[in-house]
């Protein structure tokens, strides 16, 4: 028995860094967020609720596309791929206006903006913090 195979195979994602997996999954919830507001304006169109059924759908399969973005940007970030830090933290970054209007239109929507902006901040901090970058920037082994 050598010292080769001795060794204990580490488990997969085992030298991902916390944060890495936690800007991933902040921005893959934001992008599934997107993806079901999208599917709720096709379908509230379908059902009559709007008068405008061309318009609603149209713009409801847009936002599911945007939605599919964030989504494969996580999974990039996951395998610890370059590429998906830029989407990821555009999408984190968007969160922060759109939870500023949450916040100024008030009642409810303030918890829901406080909430959305936290995960922006959240996810962009993680997402940009150097153990993430010393991952995704590391020199790939030939």
């Amino acid at each position: 028995m050598t010292a080769e195979t001795s060794a204990p195979v580490p488990a997969a994602g085992a030298g991902r860094p916390a944060s890495l997996t936690l800007g991933a999954a902040i921005t893959a919830l934001e992008g599934a967020a997107l993806a079901v507001v999208g599917v709720w304006d096709m379908v509230a169109a379908l059902s009559g609720q709007s008068k405008q059924l061309a318009l609603n759908e149209f713009g409801g399969v847009v936002i599911v596309l945007l939605g599919v973005l964030p989504v494969l940007a996580a999974r990039a970030l996951l395998k610890e791929r370059r590429w998906g830090r830029s989407p990821a933290v555009l999408t984190n970054s968007i969160c922060l206006p759109v939870a500023y209007y949450m916040i100024e239109s008030g009642g409810a929507m303030i918890g829901v903006g406080v909430l959305v902006g936290l995960l922006g901040l959240v996810g962009i901090g993680s997402l940009l913090n150097p153990k993430s970058t010393a991952a995704l920037y590391a020199p790939s082994e030939g």
